[in-house]
Parts: structure tokens; sequence; C-alpha cells
């Protein structure tokens, strides 16, 4: 039988965990440094940020480019 692992590094993750999890590694304060998108710098809460992005696919890109990248760091 084939392995049907997924080889997308997203595949069953959900935004809200993404975004916990940079929010927890980096801080809103540089995810608004690294992604320039006001949910992450004006009074910035991961309820408000998930409602932005999942209306803002340009900004979701972003975000979900940002936790492939960091993804090393996140799981040490």
């Amino acid at each position: 039988m084939e392995n049907s692992k997924s080889k997308d590094p997203l595949h069953g993750i959900t935004l809200q965990k993404i975004v916990e999890q940079l929010v927890e590694y980096y801080g809103f304060d540089t995810l608004g440094e690294l992604i320039k998108v006001k949910c992450f710098t004006d009074n910035p809460t991961i309820k408000s940020s998930l409602t932005f992005l999942r209306k803002t696919d340009w900004a979701r890109k972003q975000v979900e480019d940002l936790y492939i990248k960091s993804l090393p760091k996140l799981l040490k």
C-alpha cells in the first residue's frame, strides 16, 4: 500500500494553531515587523488576527509562509 501521508507541511494544522505558535515564538511585536499587517500591530489579539487572515488571502499566505520557514525553530 502507498504511504498516504501528505507532504504538505500545513496539512492538518489549523490557522488558529499556526497563529498561536507564531505569537508564542515571535510575539505580536516581531510578527508585526515580519508581516506588515495591522492585525499584528494595532491592538492585536489572536481572535482579531484570525478574523482578518481568514478574509485576506495574501496576508494568510504570508503567515503560512513564515510558519513553514519557522518550523525548524518551532519544533525545538
